[in-house]
């Protein structure tokens, strides 16, 4: 069974009575460790796919399987608790909470999910030591580069063991120095731990990296390829 399934999914906005259709009869499946791009020029529905991949909008018609578990049926307060549980998110705005330090905004999604606070600590340890920021635990967001800043991000995504990540244009907002040193960790967690990664991206960097290249255009799927990387 694919690791997450999308079927026949349509997605309408009405904007001032005119519908905008952003996806428009999209079929998708991802295995288990994959690492793949969804690219496309703006507009073409790569945010809208990924957002009801992760649960944060629905679709107007069809169906989202993740772990074997239809998404798309769910209550909002079902919903909530299996995004706790089941993806992690990683975001072209880092989100970080500002007040709490590294550490901290690392062990809040455990903090949520009810882990007492020895193992938020162990957990939150252990993950800023591998995206290499083990140094700057103490530290808070306005005190890390952007580059820093994302790689806690990623550490946050991963603390509540999550099926998969999702990751809006992570390194959008990022140098090249520090866009490169965060897609080689997100390599590294691919490769050595199995971590699937699913990006919605326009940076050729990402695209170059991927085993697959999955191309929107006007909500519907264009081309899905092997990438180089394959």
């Amino acid at each position: 069974m694919a690791l997450i399934s999308i079927r026949d999914v349509t997605k309408v906005y009405d904007h001032a009575s005119v519908p905008v259709h952003a996806l428009d009869g999209v079929s998708l499946e991802v295995e288990r460790g994959e690492f793949t791009a969804i690219v496309g020029p703006s507009g073409s529905g790569k945010t809208t796919l990924l957002n009801i991949i992760g649960g944060l909008d629905q679709p107007t018609t069809g169906s989202v399987i993740i772990d074997g578990v239809d998404i798309s049926s769910m209550r909002t307060d079902d919903l909530i608790d299996f995004r706790l549980h089941h993806i992690g998110f990683v975001f072209q705005a880092y989100n970080l909470i500002p007040v709490l330090t590294a550490s901290e905004n690392v062990e809040f999604i455990m903090l949520l999910q009810g882990a007492d606070k020895t193992e938020r600590s162990r957990r939150a340890g252990e993950l800023l030591e591998a995206v290499g920021l083990a140094d700057r635990a103490s530290t808070r967001p306005a005190q890390l580069s952007g580059g820093q800043q994302q790689r806690v991000a990623v550490a946050r995504a991963l603390a509540s063991h999550p099926s998969f990540v999702l990751a809006d244009e992570p390194t959008a907002n990022l140098d090249g120095k520090s866009a490169i040193a965060l897609l080689e960790l997100m390599e590294r967690l691919n490769h050595q731990h199995g971590m699937t990664f699913i990006f919605s991206t326009h940076d050729i960097r990402v695209i170059q990296r991927a085993h697959r290249v999955v191309t929107l255009e006007d909500g519907l799927i264009k081309a899905d390829i092997a990438g180089a990387h394959q």
